[in-house]
């Protein structure tokens, strides 16, 4: 028998093949239960509501003179929390980059807008807005066909080229097929290249101490993997939309680089860089109070892990003193306590359960806010029994084995999110002053009574959009609606560290306590770091709902974007950028039209 830890209440965790036991369930019960879920359905994607052919629709206007030889269907609009649902919404599947060139220029002379849809895992109104009834918008299916993707290995450095409705899973898949990868990545799988890249999407990692950047890589997001782009954009000589390609070293291509849905990419080229194999482990028996302990600490903190591997994730369920963490090191042969993983998703305890068993919990906790100690205890205990059990604790393989962690079975809740610049030396007090902030409030509003947070906090750390990391361009541009964007003003600010709370949709008093994180955090860090928005969560909250707050919306997010940033390449730049390449605005939704005019 060997100890592998305790969990909240202090059941040792004892590990002996199949016979392994926490809290009296054993490894092949809870295996087992998992294999059940999966044949029944419980692992399959999200499917839509429905999908009817025109030809059958009855509840909104068909489209009129709508482009003949593209498939034209309605189908419900879902996002990745179920907060925001919109049915029937007019959807098309495109063959081909010139038949969405077709599509936009159709929608400009009946007055429709495009919308690229992918895999809907996004919690912001960035694609269309909660509430719409049969808006004359279409969705273009980026999924069906748009996902074409090659590599180039003979130059330097290294690309893949793909269109961007290729999946995350299946582009990391192509480079692994030629020992090739990224250097971080989101967690899940199911984002489209095109989703990812709108919204500077980002995994966790910065150098480790005497860590070197791998060539072709970034410690940034992926839109700073970008060489170049095509795009959808306005021609004036022509009077038409059209395709247009953008070199990285292009003025313009610094607002597409992460354009927050203000623009249609239909490629992209990436560079890449030597595929790495990577060893995950996950600790469940260090206390909060140790890892976010004040700067200075020692023992087990956050800069500890970050400082001995660099890449680092801590998920913290409420009202429970130990978060679930995970370190990944760069490992090129396998320790032998490690278990070798050849696919993703190894994490079966989270997302193997039937969405039904999820939503009947969610919906628990929802109509008992006081049982939500209890819950947040369960999600902990299920993690620290389903580590051991499935024996998941120390895994090693290919970086996309490690790095894509999340399916859509997972429990769907929404969340805030923010980036905050600041060097890597105050990376440790940040996150105290967070997990100071965070047990605070949340005490203080369960002395009153009220639960407002019912999902884990999760902090992962990265490094910045720097255009240097692109190789052998002149001139590469920085995305400048990046979260990531280095501050030219404080050269100093290399690292960010990303904060998100999550919660069950619909929970009580969660609106109220987001506005009063979102603004200790504007304030607290003012002194010593920036504060950006991460564009596909929530923020700008009002007391009442997300997205709300009319200043942050059209003063404070924009001044984040300024400040310290050279005028003529600014948030202004962008917007005006963007405005001249969709002078129509076609490519909008409502929360758009207030954030970027």
């Amino acid at each position: 028998m060997k100890e592998y830890g305790k969990g909240a209440q202090g059941e040792t965790a004892a590990v002996s093949g199949d016979n392994t036991e926490v809290g009296g369930l054993s490894r092949r019960r809870f295996v087992g239960g998992a294999v059940k879920l999966a044949a029944a359905g419980a692992l399959t994607g999200w499917l839509p509501a429905f999908r009817i052919g025109s030809a059958e629709a009855a509840t909104c206007s068909v489209p009129p003179a709508f482009p003949a030889g593209i498939t034209l269907y309605q189908q419900a609009y879902i996002n990745w929390a179920r907060d925001i649902a919109v049915d029937p919404m007019w959807t098309c599947a495109p063959a081909t980059p010139a038949d969405v060139v077709t599509i936009c220029n159709w929608a400009r002379v009946q007055g429709y807008r495009v919308r690229a849809l992918g895999s809907m895992h996004n919690w912001s109104p960035l694609t269309v807005a909660q509430g719409a009834s049969c808006p004359n918008v279409i969705l273009v299916n980026t999924r069906q066909n748009l996902k074409a993707v090659s590599v180039n290995t003979a130059t330097t450095p290294r690309t893949v080229t793909a269109q961007t409705g290729i999946l995350m899973e299946a582009l990391l898949a192509t480079l692994e097929s030629y020992t090739l990868g990224v250097n971080a990545c989101p967690a899940p799988g199911d984002l489209t290249l095109g989703g990812a890249l709108a919204i500077d999407g980002h995994g966790t990692g910065v150098p480790k101490s005497g860590e070197s950047l791998v060539s072709g890589n970034t410690w940034g997001s992926l839109s700073n993997l970008i060489r170049s782009l095509t795009a959808v954009v306005w021609d004036a000589s022509s009077s038409q939309y059209a395709l247009r390609t953008f070199q990285r070293s292009d003025p313009d291509c610094a607002a597409l680089l992460t354009h927050v849905g203000r623009a249609f990419i239909t490629e992209v080229q990436l560079q890449v860089g030597a595929n790495q194999r990577l060893r995950c482990r996950s600790w469940f028996d260090k206390t909060a109070a140790e890892l976010f302990a004040p700067a200075g600490s020692s023992g087990n903190t956050v800069n500890s892990y970050l400082n001995s591997a660099g890449r680092f994730e801590a998920i913290w369920f409420p009202f429970t003193p130990k978060p679930w963490i995970k370190v990944w090191n760069v490992q090129p042969s396998k320790p032998w306590t490690s278990k070798e993983v050849t696919a993703p998703y190894n994490y079966p305890f989270s997302d193997g359960i039937d969405q039904a068993i999820i939503d009947a919990q969610a919906q628990a906790v929802l109509n008992d806010p006081a049982s939500t100690p209890d819950f947040g205890l369960n999600q902990y205990n299920v993690v620290a029994a389903g580590l051991v059990l499935t024996g998941t604790w120390d895994l090693w393989g290919w970086s996309k084995n490690l790095m894509l962690y999340i399916k859509p079975t997972t429990l769907r809740v929404t969340a805030n999110g923010y980036a905050v610049l600041l060097s890597r030396a105050n990376v440790q007090r940040a996150i105290n002053e967070f997990y100071v902030m965070y047990s605070a409030k949340l005490a203080a509003y369960q002395a009153a009574g009220k639960y407002p947070m019912n999902g884990p906090v999760e902090i992962r750390v990265t490094g910045l959009d720097r255009p240097g990391d692109v190789i052998g361009i002149s001139g590469a541009t920085s995305p400048q609606l990046s979260a990531l964007r280095p501050r030219p003003d404080h050269p100093e600010w290399d690292t960010a560290v990303w904060f998100d709370i999550l919660t069950i949709p619909g929970t009580q008093h969660a609106n109220a306590f987001y506005r009063e994180v979102e603004q200790w955090m504007y304030s607290n860090y003012a002194s010593y770091a920036a504060v950006r928005v991460e564009w596909s969560k929530g923020w700008g909250y009002s007391n009442s709902a997300a997205w709300a707050d009319a200043t942050v919306i059209g003063t404070t997010v924009p001044n984040s974007l300024r400040s310290g940033q050279p005028v003529g390449n600014n948030y202004d730049t962008a917007r005006i950028a963007l405005n001249q390449l969709d002078p129509f605005r076609l490519f909008s939704a409502p929360l758009l039209d207030a954030l970027l005019p």
